[in-house]
């Protein structure tokens, strides 16, 4: 088991060097990880000052030795994949085996999806969200991508292969089940925006390994499968069911938290 801590990526009183001085006292109180929410706008306040987590996770980079960087998580019908594998790759160069990239649908209620060009999702926001998947894991392993226009297929350096992607996502989505097998791991809540707040239980984490393990692509460094379940509890009860994460206990897997108090 290892523990990571979530922190936001913006809010009203919280500058860019606060986030970076937490991420680095956690490495010192012992954190395995630390993972940053991604918005363009952060949902708390009225249009409060948000920063880019990559951004951010390369300062932190620059600071730490051990610790686990990623999101938790990137929206990829609101980011194009290629500039984010890009990102994701720059991350892991600088701190080697250190990356993980969550990605999901995103949050409805991120304003900053609204602003600027239309990324161009066509039909389904599904089929959309599976197309995007699988292009950032390509492009993430170094395999040679199809290219528009009648160029010749393009293969993504450095592509180490050592950035782990999670796709976050309800569990009782049978869809998120399928992609995160296809990809390292799974960020999960446990049941859909519109129902009543409950955490997760080990038997629900067993049975959310079962639905994954048998398709789930192997982590960077290592031999067979394995599913990642990382999860991470708010500090309070309020605010919508999305912004709310149960705690997953499971041996081999991740278990994080939004800190309570401000980090000695």
């Amino acid at each position: 088991m290892r523990f990571g801590l979530e922190l936001p990526c913006g809010g009203e009183q919280l500058s860019a060097t606060d986030i970076v001085d937490m991420a680095v006292a956690a490495e010192r109180a012992g954190w395995d990880g630390v993972f940053l929410e991604d918005y363009l706008v952060y949902y708390r306040g009225e249009d409060p000052p948000t920063y880019d987590p990559w951004v951010l996770l390369t300062a932190v980079a620059a600071r730490t030795e051990r610790l686990w960087l990623g999101t938790t998580v990137s929206g990829l019908l609101a980011r194009d994949s290629v500039k984010l594998a890009r990102e994701a790759a720059t991350l892991d160069a600088l701190a080697p085996g250190r990356v993980v990239l969550g990605v999901g649908l995103g949050d409805p209620q991120d304003r900053g999806v609204h602003v600027g060009d239309d990324l161009g999702v066509s039909g389904p926001k599904g089929r959309a969200m599976d197309r995007r998947l699988d292009l950032l894991l390509d492009l993430l392993a170094g395999t040679p991508v199809p290219a528009r226009d009648g160029e010749p297929p393009v293969t993504f350096r450095p592509a180490s292969g050592r950035v782990r992607v999670w796709v976050g996502g309800s569990t009782q989505a049978r869809a998120v089940h399928r992609r995160a097998a296809k990809a390292h791991g799974v960020v999960p809540y446990k049941l859909t925006d519109v129902e009543q707040w409950s955490d997760f239980t080990r038997e629900d984490v067993e049975r959310l390994a079962a639905a994954v393990a048998a398709g789930t692509r192997a982590p960077p460094g290592t031999t067979s499968p394995s599913a990642v379940a990382s999860a991470s509890p708010t500090s309070t009860r309020s605010g919508p069911p999305s912004r709310r994460r149960g705690t997953v206990a499971r041996p081999g897997g991740w278990s994080s938290s939004i800190p309570r108090r401000p980090l000695r």
